[in-house]
C-alpha cells in the first residue's frame, strides 16, 4: 500500500543531523529523554500528517507518497531542501550591554531575542556577543527514520484525530462526535473548557475539518456544565 494526496496517516519518526549524527525532533518519548530532547508536559507520540498539505518538510511530504504502510525508511534531506545553506551576513556581533540591559544574561548556545529576531549566542567576549541569526539545522543535511504506523480511513476517526492534533493534551476518544448529514456537533469534554488558548483551538479544528474533510458544512462545539452533586450521583448508579 502507497499513499496519495489527502490521505490521513498516523507516523512514527526521529531526526537527526548527518553530519554530526545529533538527533533533533523525535515522536517517541524514550529516545527523547535519551538524547536529553524530552520537554515537560510535550506529548510523545505517532503524528498525524495528511499527505501533501505540508505539515513536515517538503521532501518528507513527498516521501511519504512512496512509503509503505509499517515499513521503515530513511530519507535524506540535503541544506538546500531543508532549512537552506548558512548566510554568513546573518552572523553579527552586538554590545553585551544591550543584552544586559533587557534583563538577559546571555550564555554560549542559548537562544535570545534581538531586535525582533531569534538567535544563538555564539561566543561572548570584550563586551561583544556574536548573534546567529541563521536557522539552527541551516546548512545541516537531514535524516528521517520513518514509518507509518496507520493509515485512518473512517470519518469519525479523521475528526476525532484533527481534534486531538489541536488540543494534544486531552483524550481524543472523550470528544463526543455526532455527524448528521452535513451538520457535526463535537461535545466538549468539561477538561478541555478552561484550557488556555482553547477558542483557538476550536476556529483551528473547524478549518481543519471543513478544509480536509468533504461534506461538514456547519461544525457545532458544545459545552455542557453539570452540576458537581449530579454528576457524582449518577456515577454512584452507574448512569
Amino acid at each position: 500500500m502507497t499513499f496519495l494526496k489527502g490521505d490521513f496517516i498516523l507516523l512514527n519518526y526521529s531526526a537527526k543531523v548527518k553530519e554530526t549524527g545529533e538527533v533533533f525532533d523525535t515522536t517517541f518519548e524514550e529516545t527523547a529523554k535519551k538524547e536529553q530532547l524530552y520537554k515537560e508536559g510535550e506529548v510523545y507520540e505517532t503524528k498525524l500528517i495528511v499527505v501533501g498539505e505540508g505539515w513536515v518538510l517538503k521532501p518528507l511530504d513527498e516521501a511519504l507518497l512512496k512509503m509503505k504502510l509499517g515499513k521503515s525508511q530513511t530519507i535524506e534531506i540535503p541544506p538546500e531542501k531543508a532549512f537552506g545553506q548558512r548566510e554568513p551576513e546573518k552572523i553579527k556581533r552586538v554590545p553585551l550591554k544591550h543584552l544586559m540591559s533587557k534583563g538577559k544574561n546571555p550564555t554560549i548556545g542559548m537562544r535570545v531575542e534581538y531586535n525582533g529576531k531569534m538567535a544563538i549566542v555564539r561566543s561572548i567576549g570584550a563586551g561583544r556577543v556574536l548573534l546567529d541569526f541563521n536557522p539552527p539545522l541551516a546548512g545541516k543535511t537531514l535524516i528521517y527514520e520513518a514509518i507509518v504506523e496507520k493509515k485512518i480511513k473512517i470519518k469519525k476517526e479523521k475528526i476525532e484525530a484533527l481534534i486531538h492534533r489541536r488540543i494534544p493534551e486531552a483524550d481524543q476518544t472523550k470528544f463526543g462526535i455526532s455527524l448528521k448529514g452535513n451538520e457535526l456537533a463535537i461535545n466538549m469534554p468539561e477538561n478541555t473548557f478552561y484550557i488556555e488558548g482553547i477558542q483557538i483551538a476550536k476556529r483551528g479544528i473547524a478549518m481543519d475539518i471543513q478544509r480536509l474533510i468533504d461534506g461538514i458544512l456547519r461544525i457545532d462545539f458544545i459545552e455542557t456544565f453539570r452540576s458537581p452533586e449530579k454528576t457524582e450521583k449518577a456515577k454512584k448508579n452507574g448512569t
